[in-house]
């Protein structure tokens, strides 16, 4: 990703020994717990699995791996939270609320990063509902409308898309067009290429710089890893 990432490998055991301190006796449950698309295989391990991670994001630039995904907190920080999220499922919407708070107690040391990832075999509105979020970022309000979806999980259709779009009073006609376009199309499927990449098997999926962050990881565990890996940044100079 960037100079600091090379650096921070070097602390990648510290990191690691507080992820697995954090999360004895919660792994079998998120494994059994969280959706998983089914495409690909998952690595042998967590290890493994780190492994793919930090070679995916320490080989691929910054700006590459950000795109043109909605964003939040500090575009030049040198830490950055990945979100691989899906509109339909439940845990993503518990994660969202948990991860806001987090973002916002840090927002001038992280940049947060949204990533599309709908679970379309077992989700039939995580594509509609993806496009249509991606539709209000066209217009600058990805996030109200991202809030708007999760806070109302249990309506997403056709019915609650247009409403929430015509209560934040988008421009109803270019709304519409946004989100049938190939445009939108060819954005999402951009994060879902980096999750098939990434070997990501659920929702919500985070990664921290080039840690791999379980999605139903307690708060206190991000809280832990942005404190290290912002330490390794700064002894680092």
């Amino acid at each position: 990703m960037d100079k600091i990432l090379a650096r921070l490998r070097k602390s990648k055991l510290l990191l690691w020994g507080i992820t697995g301190a954090l999360l004895v006796g919660m792994a079998v449950p998120l494994l059994i717990f969280l959706p998983r698309r089914n495409q690909a295989s998952p690595p042998p391990s967590p290890e493994a699995h780190q492994e793919i991670v930090t070679e995916v994001i320490t080989s691929t630039d910054r700006a590459s791996l950000i795109g043109s995904s909605p964003t939040k907190g500090n575009p030049n920080a040198p830490i950055v939270l990945f979100k691989f999220s899906d509109f339909q499922c439940p845990y993503c919407a518990v994660a969202a609320g948990n991860i806001n708070e987090f973002v916002g107690q840090h927002e001038d040391e992280i940049l947060y990063v949204y990533k599309h990832f709908p679970l379309t075999q077992i989700h039939p509105e995580a594509m509609p509902s993806a496009k249509a979020a991606w539709a209000a970022g066209q217009q600058g309000q990805f996030w109200l409308y991202h809030d708007g979806l999760f806070v109302n999980q249990s309506r997403l259709g056709e019915d609650l898309y247009i409403e929430l779009a015509e209560a934040m009073q988008l421009d109803m006609e270019q709304f519409n067009r946004d989100r049938a376009s190939a445009e939108a199309e060819a954005a999402i499927q951009q994060d879902l290429a980096l999750a098939q990449q990434l070997r990501l098997q659920g929702t919500p999926s985070f990664i921290m710089n080039d840690l791999l962050i379980p999605g139903g990881a307690p708060p206190q565990l991000f809280e832990e890893i942005f404190n290290q890996i912002n330490a390794a940044i700064k002894s680092q100079g």
